[in-house]
């Protein structure tokens, strides 16, 4: 019998269950590895392997244990340098270790963007608030190796900048962060592939952001209410994103701003993007699966992706007032029975009181909607968020 092909995972948490799930389908034989002895989807896998996000040598020895023919992660920046070290050892598709630290280190990026002629927020690394001097308020604090909006912090003085600093910090294995100028605008995501020197847009997606202080992202919608004219210059945008950062044999999520001054780049990843974007909304909406086609790409595999207009797909996280306390759960089987629904989850229980969100790890559920058209879906969320609150609150 002919030897089933085996694909190295890298993390096994929730993030990853629908790509493990996917390669399984594939008829894959799945190997996850994770620094938790206990990684949320361990069971999910064929086989199992607790091994350190800087651990090389293990690493390898678990690629020559099970004899590895492909290496595939999503939703998460984490491994990806230690990924392409791998793939570069052993041939796997992938992209360069250089491409890996330009896409890790925010820094590193917005140098090659500023380089490459792609628009983007001025910044620069600083350690303390007075080494933004000549930044106009509002400022932007980011965490330079980090992602899910964790430690990112808008500032309007000072004061704020000083406590930001401190917070963001802790967030980072360096001792310098990340200021930006503040952009203003409506923003979005772009998810793409990027393969056989092709740069292709699969789909545009619109985002619903927490207020400031904090922006972390509480919703999508695909498609995004983008015009004709502008998703052309994004495409380009994405065209030159790919050449600047070497970015093959990979997919890319890109986070952007619309004003009227432009386009803004905020950062991309060499990977797919999380928050049910890839796993549920680009498939729902555009008939394209991103895992599928990444799972191709990492076994060196043709691809022909062919997107087309199917639907509206949209996810919201719920986000209650601070402080406010649960009284009763929402019935999940019945709340999955509505019209449009496709997912809910509600992760609180009665009597927790609300928190804050301050980043995407402490989002506390969430809806996932389809419709024929985006005043239909909009509709249905506005409708159910409330019904799903009066019933909680």
């Amino acid at each position: 019998m002919e030897k089933r092909k085996s694909i190295l995972v890298f993390g096994v948490g929730t993030l990853q269950q629908s790509l493990i799930r996917r390669a399984k389908q594939m008829g894959l034989y799945t190997v996850g590895i994770d620094p938790l002895e206990d990684a949320a989807c361990r069971e999910e896998v064929d086989a199992y392997e607790v091994v350190g996000g800087q651990d090389y040598e293990g690493t390898c020895a678990v690629v020559e244990k099970y004899g590895i023919d492909a290496i595939i992660t999503t939703a998460t920046d984490k491994p990806l340098v230690m990924m392409a070290r791998v793939a570069k050892q052993y041939g796997f598709p992938f992209y360069s270790v250089e491409t890996a630290q330009w896409s890790t280190d925010k820094f590193l990026m917005k140098q090659r963007f500023m380089e490459g002629g792609i628009p983007c927020a001025k910044g620069r690394l600083v350690k303390s608030a007075a080494e933004v001097e000549d930044f106009e308020y509002p400022v932007i604090i980011k965490p330079r190796d980090n992602s899910g909006s964790r430690g990112v912090k808008l500032c309007r003085n000072r004061e704020e900048l000083d406590d930001a600093i401190a917070e963001a910090l802790p967030y980072s294995h360096l001792d310098t962060v990340l200021v930006e100028e503040f952009i203003e605008g409506k923003e979005y995501s772009i998810e793409s592939l990027h393969y056989d020197g092709k740069h292709e847009v699969i789909q545009f997606t619109e985002k619903k952001t927490t207020e400031f202080p904090y922006n972390v992202e509480l919703g999508h919608i695909q498609p995004a209410d983008i015009s004709d004219v502008d998703k052309q210059k994004i495409r380009e945008i994405i065209v030159r994103i790919g050449q600047v950062l070497h970015f093959e044999n990979c997919p890319s999520h890109t986070e952007l701003k619309i004003n009227s001054h432009g386009i803004f780049v905020i950062e991309t990843s060499p990977r797919l993007g999380g928050d049910y974007i890839t796993s549920t909304l680009t498939p729902l909406s555009t008939g394209v699966n991103l895992e599928d086609e990444l799972l191709h790409i990492s076994l060196g595999e043709a691809i022909t992706p062919h997107p087309q207009a199917v639907q509206y797909a949209g996810v919201r996280f719920f986000d209650f007032k601070e402080g406010s306390v649960v009284k009763q759960m929402p019935d999940e089987r019945f709340v999955k029975e509505w019209p449009h629904v496709i997912d809910f989850s509600f992760n609180l229980s009665e009597g927790e009181t609300v928190h804050q969100i301050t980043s995407s790890l402490n989002r506390y559920g969430q809806l996932i909607l389809v419709a024929g058209n985006k005043e239909s879906i909009e509709d249905a969320f506005e409708k159910y968020e409330k019904a799903i609150m009066e019933t909680c609150l």
